[in-house]
């Protein structure tokens, strides 16, 4: 957001803000939930200390008093008057947040920017640095992640809260008879998102490499976020579908079945792609009206090509003592196909809830503001 203007009025009384070249009014209503008076908002939490649920919608400023470009003390019908202080209007109203903003790529992606050794990751500075490089593009690969078994539930909660599924808290990853999902196979394994059949579906997926000695089963990742915008900008239609229309995910195991209902493409309130829910082996088709059901396949028909489309994939192997940390519903994953016969391919793998790395950058960022003022 650029730089805000407070505009002051006092006759009749009003108070407004000029941003982005457009001119906003603040309402009553709404200034008079964010009092900071500190009998009304605590000082160390940030949380108010009454229901401003409770404050009358025909509330209204009876005065504004300036004292400065960015304060004045309002006084409210409900009697209420306080000292405002408007620079917190440069966060309150800027759209994007304290985080680093999402930036799509594809395969012309630089794979070594998006590598870290996990030893650093105890230093706050590198920690930072991955985190913020996982929240620009939504995933990270560590090396020199010890092999030993359940490793990565160490890095796992160095980056988040471990989620615990009927898989477990983690899970193993390898050929064997008899398996419950491809995963568990040699075969090749397109791109997708996993466990759509949850709600909520799990935030961040963490895949470790403890033994590989094939020559196959290469690591492939997409950006859903690239690959949405060219589909909204080819197709519009077909993207509202896939925005707008419910879709029924069901998982079926020996003594387990999970369904959830929810669109393929996912965006946030400011219309902003957050991710997908993909994996064509467990999806189906909605019943719509014959014309619009043959428009909504086209769409997901386009969106498959487009994620199976080299032009948007990065594919390498992950050795023995890498692991790659990816927001399941941003970056849908793969896998190209393997021998068994080959040797052993031996992955663990788990997942951590979505705000996790979010919460450790804030911290991270107040961590080291500490060291520097104390230095």
């Amino acid at each position: 957001m650029n730089r805000i203007e407070v505009i002051f009025q006092q006759t009749p009384p009003a108070v407004s803000v000029r941003a982005n070249g457009e001119i906003l009014e603040l309402h009553a209503l709404w200034l008079r939930e964010r009092s900071q008076d500190p009998a009304q908002l605590d000082r160390l939490t940030q949380q108010r200390l009454f229901d401003s649920h409770a404050i009358d919608p025909e509330i209204t400023l009876l005065a504004v008093d300036p004292i400065s470009a960015l304060q004045a003390r309002l006084t409210f019908s409900d009697g209420h008057q306080s000292l405002y202080d408007f620079s917190f209007l440069q966060a309150e109203l800027d759209a994007d947040d304290a985080f680093p903003a999402a930036q799509g790529w594809d395969s012309s992606l630089d794979q070594t920017a998006v590598r870290f050794a996990w030893p650093d990751m105890q230093a706050p500075a590198h920690f930072l640095t991955a985190l913020e490089t996982y929240l620009r593009y939504g995933f990270i690969v560590l090396t020199q992640v010890p092999t030993a078994p359940e490793s990565i539930l160490d890095v796992a909660a160095k980056f988040g809260y471990l989620k615990e599924t009927n898989f477990g808290r983690y899970f193993e990853v390898y050929s064997k008879p008899d398996a419950n999902d491809l995963a568990y196979t040699g075969f090749h394994l397109g791109p997708h998102t996993d466990n759509p059949y949850r709600d909520p579906v799990p935030g961040i997926q963490l895949l470790h490499c403890l033994i590989n000695e094939t020559s196959g089963g290469l690591s492939t990742l997409v950006d859903s976020v690239s690959v949405v915008r060219e589909l909204a900008d080819k197709d519009p239609e077909g993207y509202r579908l896939l925005k707008d229309t419910s879709v029924k995910y069901r998982f079926i195991d020996r003594g387990t079945e999970l369904v959830s209902h929810k669109p393929i493409i996912k965006t946030d309130a400011q219309g902003r792609t957050l991710g997908v829910h993909y994996s064509p082996r467990l999806d189906g088709l909605p019943l719509l009206a014959l014309d619009q059901m043959k428009a909504y396949h086209r769409a997901r028909k386009r969106l498959g090509e487009l994620f199976c489309d080299p032009a948007y994939e990065i594919r390498f192997p992950l050795q023995a003592g890498e692991l790659m940390l990816f927001d399941n519903s941003r970056v849908l994953h793969g896998r190209s196909r393997f021998d068994p016969s080959e040797g052993r391919r031996h992955l663990q793998g788990c997942y951590i809830d979505l705000d996790g790395p979010r919460e450790r950058y804030a911290s991270t960022l107040i961590q080291l503001k500490t060291i520097k003022e104390v230095a």
